[in-house]
């Protein structure tokens, strides 16, 4: 499968399904905090499942199976209606800080959660990316500034997540969560793609990749 199918295929099961049964449940007459939490589980699932078939887990694995399971902890032990729907929102807030964070560090989380969709892809011989960022300081800058991307947009979207837990009716949330993690996904490619198709990542005769070409 295709990294981008596989993509597709992961945000079905772990944005769209969730709200589609938390619908179903609702209508059958779940009480809320009932729909909440089995609906919750199901991305927690499809990671599991994904680490168990790797064997071993990456930074990205490692990342998404912490978040779940504080997830489905927090949905366990709180039953507070509106901090329940905000969590999503806390979350996320700790995951734009984690970026911003990670953007003095070895290694910025934009270039580590990117690497398995690109490598191979960019640079004029499709070099490993562990070469282009040793020997191209442009190619290191492009991954700092794209995490601060991300990092900013994580928490402009966990922001408007926790004003949305607080001012919808409760079982309007979850609908209006799951639309808004489709935009905000949108709207980071736009956003992302704008800084990086005149960077020259895409283009193999960049300027970016001269240091290459020199002995």
């Amino acid at each position: 499968m295709s990294p981008r199918a596989r993509g597709l295929l992961t945000l079905t099961i772990d944005i769209v399904l969730p709200m589609g049964l938390y619908y179903v449940l609702r209508g059958a007459g779940v009480d809320f905090h009932t729909a909440l939490v089995i609906s919750s589980l199901i991305p927690g699932l499809s990671v599991v499942s994904d680490l168990v078939r790797r064997r071993r887990p990456d930074r990205l694995g490692l990342y998404m199976t912490t978040m779940m399971l504080a997830g489905a902890a927090v949905s366990l032990l709180v039953h507070d209606a509106r901090l329940l729907l905000a969590k999503d929102g806390w979350f996320t807030a700790v995951a734009g800080l984690w970026f911003l964070w990670s953007v003095r560090g070895h290694r910025p989380l934009a270039f580590v959660f990117t690497r398995f969709i690109l490598e191979g892809r960019v640079g004029p011989n499709r070099e490993s990316w562990d070469v282009l960022w040793e020997r191209l300081p442009a190619f290191r800058r492009i991954w700092r500034v794209v995490t601060v991307i991300y990092g900013v947009g994580l928490l402009i979207d966990a922001a408007v997540r926790v004003v949305i837990a607080y001012a919808l009716p409760v079982d309007v949330v979850p609908g209006v969560n799951t639309a808004q993690y489709i935009v905000w996904l949108l709207l980071m490619q736009v956003a992302i793609n704008v800084y990086l198709v005149p960077s020259g990542l895409y283009n193999r005769w960049s300027p970016l990749y001269a240091e290459l070409s020199r002995t």
